[in-house]
């Protein structure tokens, strides 16, 4: 955790092959110690699903129960049985550890040797300014996604009636959280096509990992989701929250779909930079050798404490815009300056409309970006503790078998669970960077 803290940005020019040795060595051991910890947690979800498959009233499918616990030869049995039942739901953070690692130490793998421009990179904070609205919604979604796999976790295999009202639950709240999504999606690809703004195409080992993992992860959702399609239209007898599992699973690819393409041109899109001339700006006006500004500086303008918020048409800094000649042609050098001051008040309302409709653009973009965020996180837990109606609905294993289904669960699932916390963290990138 230290050396991916402290390196994971480094590019290393000196002794190259013996780095891409060690640092490929430890992307290949995170992933076997990464297959490993999910191969357990598999064993463990199994023997609780053929549990609440007896509940459930499965009887045609052949089950055999396996207990893989170890034995405990421990004389305090009470702290061993709390220790060995609790140590299950630290396994998610187990595996997210050992992907998360091998994925920064295989971007630290591709960068050594790497020539890149020397430019100075500017880090952008998270604000919590101005993504308020989209937090909220956010944490609404968090806190009843809580509450909802708390709920399902006691009520499942307790009975069929207690079963069957679980699954219809989850089925509910996932389907109004991913309608929520697609439409949040929608709106800020929109309005990204209403940007006119370059794509930055440059290599970057980082980025394209970023939008190959988001596509290849997606693939393990996509999978069950299709399955879980085949297995509706197939089935004989279709039980009814089984028909709530049909518009989840077109949604989960519909959402995963229009995420990545919202994620994908976020981080692929130039950030927007201010000339230095610009910051500088002023729209002056020159009387008898002297230059008089006319309106408020770059930064008045960009923060939006200008005067035309409050309705003043902004004035000359010393007194009045041209001074009267006693001489004939004074009038005309009043008429030409009066006419300047127009055109310049004209066009600096311009700018500060064009500033306005930027700053909301990109204030919903945030907020959209907070909210997906937040709901990722929501969207993880679940699968991550437990909550899996692949499962629990049986209604896929009767159609392609118990083996086999389980089988591509137990492949899929892990990539799902992986997708949704690294479009969080693409998610939080995309929030800074907006």
């Amino acid at each position: 955790v230290y050396f991916l803290w402290c390196h994971a940005k480094d590019i290393i020019q000196s002794f190259k092959t013996l780095e891409r040795f060690g640092v490929i060595h430890s992307v290949f051991t995170n992933l076997l110690l990464w297959t490993n910890g999910v191969l357990t947690e598999s064993k463990h979800q199994l023997n609780e699903h053929k549990e609440r498959l007896i509940t459930l009233g499965f009887g045609n499918i052949t089950i055999v129960l396996d207990d893989h616990a170890p034995q405990c030869n421990c004389t305090t049995t009470t702290l061993c049985s709390i220790f060995s039942q609790g140590i299950y739901y630290l396994y998610p953070f187990n595996i997210e550890y050992h992907i998360l690692a091998s994925t920064m130490l295989y971007v630290l793998w591709k960068n050594i040797g790497r020539k890149v421009e020397h430019h100075q990179q500017h880090k952008t904070p998270f604000k919590f300014h101005g993504i308020t609205v989209g937090m909220i919604f956010g944490l609404i979604v968090l806190t009843s996604t809580i509450a909802i796999v708390v709920v399902y976790l006691i009520q499942i295999g307790r009975s069929k009636i207690k079963s069957e009202l679980a699954l219809t639950m989850f089925y509910l709240h996932a389907i109004f959280v991913l309608a929520l999504m697609c439409t949040a999606g929608i709106v800020a690809l929109f309005i990204y096509r209403l940007e006119d703004r370059s794509l930055d195409n440059s290599k970057n080992p980082a980025r394209k990992l970023d939008a190959e993992l988001l596509v290849g992860t997606a693939a393990g959702s996509w999978l069950l989701s299709w399955g879980s399609i085949l297995a509706i239209i197939c089935a004989r007898a279709h039980p009814k929250y089984t028909w709530y599992n049909l518009p989840y699973s077109v949604l989960v690819i519909i959402e995963k779909y229009i995420q990545n393409l919202f994620i994908i041109e976020s981080i692929h899109r130039e950030q927007e930079k201010v000339n230095d001339d610009i910051k500088t700006l002023r729209i002056v006006t020159i009387s008898r050798g002297s230059t008089l500004s006319l309106t408020p500086s770059y930064k008045e303008i960009y923060n939006g404490i200008a005067a035309r918020d409050s309705g003043e048409v902004p004035r000359l800094s010393k007194g009045s815009v041209c001074g009267r000649e006693s001489a004939g042609g004074g009038a005309k050098e009043e008429t030409s300056q009066e006419n300047s001051s127009v055109m310049h008040s004209a066009s600096d309302f311009s700018f500060y409309s064009r500033n306005s409709v930027t700053n909301n653009k990109r204030r919903v973009l945030k907020n959209i970006a907070a909210f997906l965020f937040l709901c990722n996180l929501s969207l993880w837990i679940p699968p991550a503790f437990g909550c899996r109606p692949e499962y629990d609905n049986g209604l896929e294993e009767i159609v392609f078998g118990f083996e086999p289904w389980i089988i591509v669960v137990n492949l899929a699932m892990p990539f799902s669970i992986f997708y949704r916390m690294h479009s969080a963290a693409s998610l939080f990138e995309v929030n800074c960077k907006t």
